[in-house]
């Protein structure tokens, strides 16, 4: 019998952590570095996804909060909505979610909704944010 095979079942320098026997302690290795290179990618791309959200829906015209204004204010097709800072009263913690009692949204209701807002464009709510100022200008002079 050669000494590969007979390798793969001796034991290691180090010992095991529990329920991993010898055979398997190599595989254990490498799902161990694969997890861990999983969850750093995670964490870096988490770490990158909102900055790139908001300058793609236009953070240096719009700060963050009017940035989600204005995507209330798109998604339920009403000028009147904003957002509300401060989300201990919010829904996960607690409070109405925040589409409950909306009427406004012009969406197709059933069992796979159609929402019917637009598509938003590379730093469209900036243009849509200064429409509606300009309206409001309007609309009280």
């Amino acid at each position: 019998m050669s000494t590969e095979n007979s390798t793969a079942a001796t034991p290691p320098d180090r010992p095991l952590p529990p329920g991993t026997t010898a055979p398997f302690a190599r595989m254990h290795r490498w799902l161990q570095r694969g997890i861990l290179v999983c969850l750093v990618a995670l964490v870096i791309e988490g770490s990158l996804t909102v900055p790139a959200l908001a300058l793609w829906y236009g953070w240096p015209t719009l700060s963050l909060t009017q940035i989600c204004d204005e995507m209330m204010k798109v998604r339920y097709s009403d000028d009147s909505l904003t957002c509300r800072q401060g989300a201990v009263d919010a829904p996960p913690l607690g409070g109405r979610p925040e589409a409950a009692g909306q009427t406004t949204a012009r969406d197709q209701w059933g069992v796979q909704p159609k929402p019917e807002w637009q598509h938003i464009g590379f730093r469209e709510l900036v243009k849509i944010h200064n429409d509606r100022i300009a309206r409001e200008k309007a609309a009280h002079r």
